[in-house]
């Protein structure tokens, strides 16, 4: 039978399905820019937090809604937010400033971890419905935690706790995760405590994976997965951040440029 003429379809890949007690793949197997879901690697039924240093010591994570098995990624390329290169708007700074005058504010680490989890399960990302802090995402990265791998930052007004942000730290490896807020620049003065520990501690990269306009215009910019992976691979082979004793190092921010 001849075919001249007829349309080529591309082969859909085949997602590979990882048992209990079976390594994920490397992340280079992750599918490429043409597939249906660029930088996905494999999908599992279990979610531990085991599994997620697995995952994360090899610069992948989870992402997946309550309808589906656990999807693993590695996307290519892989936002990141140099602490140096953190855009300290104006506004953020004056804020910053005025709260840190008032006795009823407060910037900590790990005060109520479970809290901002629970907060941060309730924003969805933009562009879906519901949340992806599926409930087997909350208890794994609650025991993460308790192993001290699991951190949150905090911003407490009036002994309420109002904004947040929760991530990763294996090493010096910094993984952001999600943040809420219910107050205007409160995510961002979470995220600038992190940024500030970071600059201090000599942690040169905050991963944000993925693209978005918000983290962009906080400085956040797109590296390669192989450049990211060896940024992994390097940064956790340090001691780690005793990150529950650190505060806000306000002299560190206040050597960043200021942007309007």
């Amino acid at each position: 039978m001849c075919n001249a003429g007829m349309p080529r379809h591309r082969p859909e890949p085949q997602l590979p399905w990882i048992e209990v007690g079976q390594a994920l793949p490397t992340p280079d197997q992750a599918w490429g820019p043409l597939s249906p879901a660029p930088g996905l690697v494999a999908a599992s039924g279990d979610l531990s937090a085991t599994r997620l240093v697995e995952a994360y010591s090899q610069g992948m994570f989870p992402w997946y809604s309550s309808d589906q098995p656990v999807l693993w990624w590695s996307p290519d390329p892989r936002m990141v937010l140099r602490p140096q290169n953190f855009r300290f708007h104006r506004s953020l700074r004056q804020a910053l400033k005025r709260g840190l005058l008032q006795s009823n504010f407060s910037l900590c680490f790990d005060r109520d971890f479970q809290q901002v989890i629970e907060r941060c399960s309730h924003t969805p990302r933009k562009g879906q419905n519901g949340t992806w802090i599926v409930p087997d995402m909350l208890k794994a990265y609650r025991e993460l935690h308790r192993m001290g791998l699991a951190h949150s930052a905090e911003l407490w007004v009036d002994d309420h706790l109002v904004a947040g942000l929760y991530f990763v730290a294996l090493g010096r490896a910094v993984f952001g995760e999600s943040m809420f807020t219910t107050v205007t620049d409160g995510s961002k003065m979470a995220l600038a405590l992190l940024v500030s520990v970071c600059l201090q501690h000599g942690i040169d990269a905050i991963d944000c994976q993925q693209n978005t306009k918000h983290l962009a215009s906080l400085g956040a910019f797109e590296i390669t997965r192989d450049e990211f992976v060896g940024h992994v691979q390097q940064a956790r082979s340090h001691p780690p951040v005793n990150w529950a004793g650190q505060t806000l190092y306000w002299d560190l921010l206040a050597k960043l440029d200021i942007v309007t």
